[in-house]
């Protein structure tokens, strides 16, 4: 068997934390026709329910992410800064419009930050796929 390490500590919690926090973005979009059907305060619940985990999630990504970048190190190619860069733009995207969502109340506003929020969570776990 491989050894345990604190990298790979390190990476599986980031790992699973971007699971829960994107994972769950996308079930929850999957499940809200069912939960608007359901009627009643059905879909503000579930959303409720979910952010208490999503924003345990959120921290723990920032958390481990500036431990991979310590981990890292600042001898890396410019490429890789770049995707970096746009990766951390991503992510601070995607916070910024999942905790717009949390508290708007214009239904209109409701689809343009969970689709935004959604999209740059699904662009961020894809720019740190090509970081490695």
């Amino acid at each position: 068997m491989l050894p345990v390490t604190t990298d790979t500590i390190r990476i599986f919690l980031h790992v699973l934390a971007a699971t829960v926090w994107v994972g769950g973005q996308l079930t929850l979009t999957a499940l809200l026709p069912v939960l608007r059907k359901a009627g009643g305060d059905v879909p503000k619940q579930a959303a409720r329910a979910f952010n208490r985990v999503a924003w345990i999630a959120f921290a723990v990504l920032i958390v481990t992410g500036g431990w991979n970048i310590a981990a890292v190190g600042g001898d890396t190619s410019d490429d890789y800064k770049t995707t970096l860069y746009v990766k951390l733009a991503f992510v601070a995207l995607s916070g910024i419009a999942a905790g717009w969502h949390a508290f708007t109340k214009s239904r209109p506003m409701l689809a343009i930050t969970g689709a935004v929020g959604g999209l740059s969570a699904l662009l961020a776990l894809f720019m740190g796929v090509l970081l490695g």
